[in-house]
């Protein structure tokens, strides 16, 4: 806590082109906290290199993530927007951290599984130990709140065991987060595959709405999801594809399911898929425009990353130093 004003932290991997389900589980959402809490908001680099990244790629995706954050409503005079390899006390807590995180905690993360299948040629000790990093990420500003998807909750309910390991040896050192999870959106599924999460690293094209996506893009891509064999636009056990369909409708428009069941009484699916595409497609026209002027000025968002990383730093060193004083680490004045 800052004063009075309670702290939010929350983090991007600039690592592919954010989707729909990025922006509704998490990003859309970052700018409700920015009235009530002091927030800090990450462009965690630092993380997508548990992949082998592209250099070039990794650089030009990190200043697209920047602006994405602000195209999508967050405000710098009004949010902490930094990079997080600008600031080295993230690194430093982390390897701290990692040395009070049990190994036995780090090999149950859904996750380091998931991503172990997937790149098996390089399980590497970091992509192990991610959720150390990220447990520095957020302990590093004393946070209260945590807003994610729920795919990371794990990693959030780890980083509250780390930080009452540590305060029971060396007590009141950092605030317990709490995870926050979004009612709607919480999980958006692929397209193509709708009993699996949407994911920026799917190979099937068709599976995934990206942000950046262009409207005629998004309409076809949601004409080809996957539905089943009814007709009716129904939310129901059995029926993935539509119920993931109607999760997105319901998250651009507000409406409830009931309401939508209703809108599309007597409707095939063709006129239902076309209607969330343009939803989709309308909602994002701004956040898009916005983003192409942003990413125009790359002299004012590295202006930005330096002020963000700047205050951020700021209260970082006031964390990581507490820290290191109760350790036993020397500290020269």
């Amino acid at each position: 806590m800052i004063g009075e004003q309670k702290i939010c932290f929350s983090g991007v991997q600039p690592s592919g082109n954010l989707t729909i389900g990025n922006y509704l589980g998490a990003i859309r959402n970052f700018a409700t906290f920015s009235e009530a809490y002091k927030c800090f908001y990450c462009v965690v680099d630092e993380h997508a290199i548990t992949v082998r990244q592209n250099p070039a790629d990794l650089r030009r995706r990190t200043y697209e993530t920047l602006a994405l954050y602000m195209a999508c409503g967050l405000d710098p005079e009004k949010n902490t927007l930094y990079v997080q390899s600008h600031v080295p006390a993230h690194a430093e807590l982390a390897w701290i951290l990692n040395c009070y995180t049990m190994f036995g905690e780090l090999s149950r993360m859904t996750q380091f599984k998931d991503k172990s299948a997937r790149h098996a040629d390089n399980v590497n000790a970091g992509l192990f130990t991610y959720p150390a990093l990220m447990a520095a990420d957020i302990l590093l500003y004393q946070t209260d709140v945590v807003p994610v998807g729920i795919d990371q909750k794990q990693h959030v309910e780890l980083c509250r065991n780390i930080a009452e390991r540590f305060n029971q040896i060396f007590p009141d050192t950092f605030t317990v987060p709490e995870p926050i999870i979004p009612q709607s959106g919480k999980k958006i599924m692929s397209l193509a595959d709708p009993t699996k999460k949407m994911s920026k690293s799917d190979e099937n094209p068709n599976a995934i709405v990206y942000i950046l996506d262009d409207r005629d893009t998004i309409i076809r891509k949601f004409r080809r999801a996957v539905t089943d064999s009814e007709t009716v636009v129904r939310f129901a056990d059995g029926k993935d594809g539509i119920n993931n369909l109607m999760t997105i409708y319901a998250c651009f428009t507000g409406k409830t399911m009931e309401e939508i069941e209703r809108e599309f009484a007597g409707h095939g699916y063709g006129d239902f898929k076309l209607a969330v595409g343009e939803v989709c497609a309308d909602a994002l026209a701004p956040v898009q425009a916005r983003y192409r002027e942003l990413l125009a000025d790359k002299a004012d968002l590295e202006a930005q990353m330096k002020r963000g990383a700047e205050e951020a730093a700021y209260y970082a060193r006031k964390t990581l130093s507490k820290v290191q004083r109760k350790l036993g680490f020397v500290q020269l004045r």
